[in-house]
């Protein structure tokens, strides 16, 4: 089954980079696709492309994985069986746009950040950023034997998380440092489990820091 997805174009109409949203539970493709807004005119060369996930969510929307609380060890067994469609659904638009893999960007938000995550550092070729808000790392304790890819990453998140709390960010970065991945985390204070203007802000200049990185030393 492939995924229905949101696109748009990279509008200089040469897109050199891919980013993918991935979104939260009981959300959809479109609710990311806003975050394309904010960030288009300082990335002309970037296409943007926002699926759904696989399966309804109970609430309405869409899920990639059940819910359940954060560090719920079923999130892991749940993001295993999810990935295989998603790399596929990320190679074909790679395919569709002749792009590199090393061109790929991941960004998600809460559930889409543990795919993102997930996905991201176990990519045959290393995306060039994976961007995370208000969510974290899944099988940790996996990690090193797992992973196979190693992007630089940024989690952004909130001091006043309740539904993910902030803890877990932390300790997403310190298990990603420790496995030799170049990651940092952005706690921002009075909020919640959201994403506001100051957070686009810091992942857009993450982001641009990775596009320069990648086009001076390549993958």
């Amino acid at each position: 089954m492939t995924l229905n997805a949101l696109r748009r174009s990279a509008a200089s109409g040469d897109a050199k980079w891919l980013v993918v949203f991935l979104h939260g539970y009981g959300s959809s493709g479109a609710d990311l696709m806003t975050f394309a807004d904010y960030w288009q005119s300082s990335m002309p060369n970037v296409a943007f492309v926002a699926p759904d996930g696989p399966t309804p969510a109970k609430d309405g929307g869409f899920q990639w994985v059940g819910k359940r609380p954060a560090g719920d060890p079923k999130l892991y067994d749940d993001a295993v069986d999810a990935a295989p469609q998603l790399h596929a659904f990320l190679d074909a638009e790679l395919a569709r746009l002749n792009l590199d893999a090393s061109r790929l960007v991941l960004v998600g938000f809460s559930q889409g950040t543990v795919m993102a995550l997930h996905l991201g550092l176990r990519r045959a070729v290393a995306p060039a950023a994976v961007l995370g808000y208000s969510g974290g790392l899944v099988g940790a304790d996996r990690l090193a034997a797992e992973m196979t890819s190693k992007p630089p990453v940024m989690l952004v998140h909130g001091e006043q998380d309740q539904l993910a709390p902030l803890y877990g960010m932390m300790m997403s970065v310190k298990a990603m440092t420790e496995a030799g991945v170049v990651c940092q985390g952005v706690p921002l204070p009075d909020l919640g489990h959201a994403v506001n203007a100051d957070a686009l802000i810091y992942g857009a200049r993450f982001l641009l820091s990775a596009f320069a990185f990648r086009e001076k030393h390549g993958a």
